[in-house]
This record gives C-alpha cells, structure tokens and sequence, in this order.
C-alpha cells in the first residue's frame, strides 16, 4: 500500500502522537508498505505561533525509507486573533483551517491539492492541530481514495459537563472531521463512546489502544541513576515523564508534593520531557525547588534509568487520550497515581495497579502518592499487578497491525 500520514509535528519532535506516528510509519515500511509523512518543520509547540522560533526551509527527504515532507507554519503579526476571528466564522470546514492553535502550512494545503504520486489511502492526527488534517481531508478526497483519523481525543473529567479540555477537543470544526472519516481509530472505550455520540457510524470505529515495547524501557541503572540526581537508595522517588505542563498535570504534582512536604513527607519528585511556558511560570515562584529533579528531555538511555530510578509513577494529567507513559511504568513495575481523567481513567484498575484522584483534586492526589510513599509492600503489589497486564493485551506489533490490516481492508474493498 502507498499511505499518506499528516500529523503536526514529527521526531525528533517529542510527543506521544508523534512517536505513535513514527512507529507506526516504520511498521508499515517494514511490511512492503511505502509510507509519505507529510508534516510541519515545529519541532515546538510554541514554534505554531511565536515569530521568534527558528525558520526551517520546506525539505522533502528519505528517513529511514519513509519519505517525510516539512512544511512551515506561516507566522504574521497578531496571529492568534485574526485566525480566532476567522474561526467564527459558521463555516466546519473553514473553521477547521483557522483554529487558533493551528500550525497554518499553505504549502502544505497547496500540496495536497496537487499531488499525484501513488496514493492508496489517507491517514492523519491528532486533535486540535486541525489544519493537517484538513489538508489529508483534501488530499484523500480530490484522490479518491479512503480517509482515515486517529483523533487521540482528550477528554477530561467525565464529571465535569463543562470541562474545558473536553470542549476543546470536541467543538465542531473537530467534530465535523470525525464525521467525515471513513475510518476512526479510537484508544478507550471513552473515546470510541464519544466519537459515536458525536455521529461517526459504530461500524467505522476500531477500537485500537496503544502497546509498549518494555526492550525500550526497561534494564535501566537504578543506582546510577539516583547517584546522578543526587538522591540517596533511601529515599521514595515520584517520576513524572511528560510535556511538563499545566494541562499534562506536572503542576498539580508538584502542589500536591509541596503538600507533603509541608507535613514532613522525605519525598523527592524527578521531572522529565519538555517544559512547557506555563510550566516554566509556576516553576518561577515554586518555594519547594531542591526537592525537585529537573531531568528535561530524556535518551532512550536516559528513559530507562529514569524508570529504574523512581519508585513509583504520578501523571495527573487532564489530556491524554491513553497514557501511554503508564505502560512503560507498568513494564517496569512501578505502581502509578493519575486523575480518573481521560485515557488513564480507563486504564488505571484503581486499587490494583494503581490510585485514580478525582480530576483537579490536589489533596487527593497528594493522599494517593503518600499511600504509595509510606508502603513499599503496596508498592510492589501494585507495580507488579501493572507488570503482569504488559504482555497480555499491549504488545505493539498487534495494535500496529490492526491499524494496517483496517486500512488494507479497505483499499481493497
């Protein structure tokens, strides 16, 4: 099968669309498949609306037999209000080209107009970055052939009508592209309920979920590890690995640690991954710092010292579709704590693998992790519960798979 993927950023961009979009590129490669990334050149978030970023030129090149095209975003004074302005507009499939958060590639749109390479099927991601994926919407359309999403929507609290990240991840312009797939790959059952009550036929959705290869994260140096952070064998470790932000949950760990340390606690947290800007700004007037490890963005290495390091995992986040940073915990046999939020609301098996807080609760939170810090017996049990559910039900090769066999399916229906 020939494949366009369109997705808003692409490795060495670090995130978890971007790396599921990666493998999922070098799976089909493996296969006899000849997979066309198309892309922005961000490697960023804050590169989709900053004037101030590095400006990387269009390039079309071969990596690792995948053929990925960088485009631009365009960048131009008061950017942010003139495409909020436009996005008013009540039109789905303009407004999908203008939503603020957009990354706005008009060579991109221009492209997908006018290519006419071997085609058999369109596949993009993720939610909100909307102007990719409308740009695979034309190009799959004007070529006939079959359009595939992969929304990793977020969800938020479930018990929350009017939560925020929700409303963002289902307002129409994105409800109008799930509408138009011909097929929808969802990673909970929260998720496939929601993209069915937002009028995508049930036959359309493939409920898929993501894997773990633990070759890849687990084997790390525990006693290196911590002599590198500074932190005696003693001590409780809470590891949290994300784009360390508000929305990710990175702050409300951290209100939650200070907490405990307020009572006394000897805890010491590990931050690792990107630093978001409302991030950084918490982290200015944070009276609690030396108790903090600030790691950044982590190598493959790095990634598996981290996990032998910690004693046990916290991701508190209000948008993730699936959590896949859980399974690598699991893998290593960590216990978590999360929000009963979202992908890891359905994941996490509360009181066996690991604690859900409800969404926004910092005192429960901080209730979950001191459970964890003060029992290394519930601990272990914990971790090894997650440990157990790894090779049964998230191997990598079968969710991959599934992706291709769906898409097969369908060229040749």
């Amino acid at each position: 099968m020939r494949i366009a993927q369109f997705i808003q950023r692409y490795p060495p961009a670090f995130g978890g669309s971007e790396a599921y979009f990666s493998r999922l590129a070098n799976h089909l490669t493996a296969r006899g498949d000849r997979v066309t990334i198309w892309t922005t050149t961000a490697e960023r978030l804050e590169e989709f609306g900053q004037r101030t970023v590095p400006k990387r030129p269009m390039s079309i090149v071969e990596e690792f037999g995948i053929e990925v095209r960088r485009y631009p975003p365009l960048l131009f004074p008061t950017r942010r209000y003139l495409l909020k302005a436009a996005s008013l507009i009540p039109i789905r499939s303009l407004q999908t080209l203008t939503l603020p958060c957009n990354p706005i590639c008009p060579a991109m749109w221009h492209d997908a107009g006018t290519f006419d390479g071997p085609l058999d099927a369109v596949h993009a991601t993720a939610f909100p970055y909307s102007f990719p994926i409308r740009c695979a919407l034309r190009l799959a359309r004007r070529r006939n052939v079959p359009f595939f999403l992969t929304p990793f929507l977020h969800l938020g609290d479930p018990t929350n009508p009017r939560d925020r990240t929700r409303r963002q991840y289902t307002q129409s312009a994105l409800r109008y592209l799930l509408q138009q797939a011909d097929g929808v790959f969802v990673q909970t059952p929260s998720e496939r309920e929601a993209v069915i009550n937002m009028g995508v036929p049930e036959r359309r959705v493939t409920l898929q979920g993501l894997g773990v290869d633990a070759n890849e994260c687990t084997g790390g140096n525990r006693e290196a590890a911590r002599r590198v952070w500074g932190i005696t064998d003693n001590q409780v470790i809470v590891g949290h690995l994300a784009n360390n932000s508000i929305e990710k949950g990175t702050v409300d760990l951290l209100k939650a640690a200070e907490a405990l340390w307020r009572s006394g606690s000897a805890c010491r947290v590990v931050l690792a991954g990107p630093e978001m800007p409302n991030f950084r700004c918490f982290w200015q007037m944070f009276a609690f710092k030396e108790n903090v490890v600030r790691l950044g963005t982590l190598s493959e290495g790095q990634k598996r010292d981290f996990y032998a390091g910690i004693d046990l995992f916290a991701l508190p986040s209000r948008s993730d579709s699936f959590g896949l940073v859980l399974l690598e915990a699991w893998a290593n046999a960590k216990p978590v704590v999360a929000y009963r939020a979202g992908g890891p609301a359905d994941l996490v098996r509360n009181n066996t693998d690991g604690l859900l807080a409800a969404c926004g609760d910092i005192p429960g939170l901080a209730y979950g992790i001191e459970i964890l810090i003060s029992n290394a017996n519930i601990r272990l049990q914990m971790g090894e519960a997650g440990q157990q559910r790894v090779p049964h039900g998230f191997a990598w090769t079968d969710k991959l798979q599934l992706v291709r066999d769906t898409i097969a399916a369908s060229v040749t229906a």
